[in-house]
């Protein structure tokens, strides 16, 4: 199993699900209102006055034989709208419970 943390604009949030559930990944959790800035480019997301734009996070494990797919899908999502920032990051479970 691995796990996938996905950090998006939150105007992302919908499709991301959507592309989650279409392959058949059952367990995630959404993130609502997560502060950050993107290590290449992009604009903070901090929920303040001079920076009011939020980010959401999910975490979803899992199979292994998913992440490739699921990973390509999310850099095409990307690559339509580089400026509102999508980043995944994948790790391996150990345990599970």
């Amino acid at each position: 199993m691995k796990s996938i943390l996905i950090t998006l604009d939150i105007s992302h949030k919908e499709t991301i699900i959507n592309m989650l559930e279409h392959n058949n990944c059952r367990g995630f959790s959404f993130l609502d209102q997560v502060q950050g800035r993107g290590s290449k480019s992009g604009e903070p997301h901090y929920g303040s006055h001079a920076w009011p734009s939020m980010n959401g996070a999910i975490i979803a494990v899992v199979d292994d034989n998913k992440v490739d797919k699921i990973l390509s899908e999310i850099k095409n999502i990307d690559e339509e709208t580089p400026q509102l920032g999508l980043r995944a990051f994948v790790w391996n479970i150990e345990k599970a419970y």
